[in-house]
């Protein structure tokens, strides 16, 4: 895609040192929407084939907050470790939240998981897909960095899928496995049954392998 027909814009590239991690920040921005994304940059993206790779839906309850609720900030911070460790490797961070119905329907939803609903039910009652995401835009910010090829850090199939349908080839599908808590236990539990998350140790041969 030429820069003519990019939905994004790229702003500024920044250092930026974390307690994980020295990285590079860059943000985007949508044109049509004014939603801003961010990508966090491990090294030269463009001296590796393949690069170790995490789409990361906003999740502000788990990434600012560190609720029991979900296991997004623990995938989040694993994924900084072992981009970190690996000396190479983007983290594409979407404002996607509550998979991507937004934070005041995520609050409804959680609100009828407290009543006894689990996410995907939640989502339905409330005239939603179980997951309403779009990867499009996290494609093309891959692109922006230079990123066609990728180990992908995720539990989540369709993330495979999407990026795949949208040119990415996934090479890997390199699992972040968090335990699970008596907050999260049921949440994770539909994820992996009714979702088809890899969410076990007990599932995987090993840490990382071809889809």
């Amino acid at each position: 895609m030429s820069i003519k027909d990019s939905t994004i814009i790229e702003g500024v590239r920044v250092k930026l040192p974390t307690k994980y991690g020295h990285f590079e920040l860059v943000p985007f921005k949508e044109k049509i929407n004014g939603f801003e994304h961010m990508a966090l940059i491990k090294g030269d993206l463009t001296s590796e084939e393949t690069v170790l790779t995490r789409i990361h839906s906003a999740c502000a309850t788990g990434d600012l907050f560190g609720s029991l609720k979900c296991d997004c900030g623990d995938q989040l911070i694993e994924a900084m470790k072992m981009i970190e460790e690996n000396g190479t490797g983007v983290i594409v961070y979407l404002q996607q939240e509550g998979r991507g119905i937004g934070l005041m329907n995520k609050m409804k939803a959680y609100k009828l998981q407290e009543e006894g609903f689990d996410t995907i039910e939640a989502n339905l009652k409330l005239g939603f897909a179980s997951d309403e995401r779009d990867y499009n835009v996290g494609v093309e910010i891959l692109n922006a960095v230079g990123v066609k090829q990728v180990n992908l850090l995720t539990n989540n199939p369709d993330k495979i899928s999407g990026l795949e349908k949208s040119g990415i080839k996934v090479v890997k599908r390199v699992p972040i496995i968090i335990p699970s808590n008596p907050f999260n236990a049921h949440y994770l539990e539909t994820k992996e049954n009714q979702m088809g998350h890899q969410l076990t140790e007990s599932k995987l041969e090993n840490k990382c392998y071809d889809h």
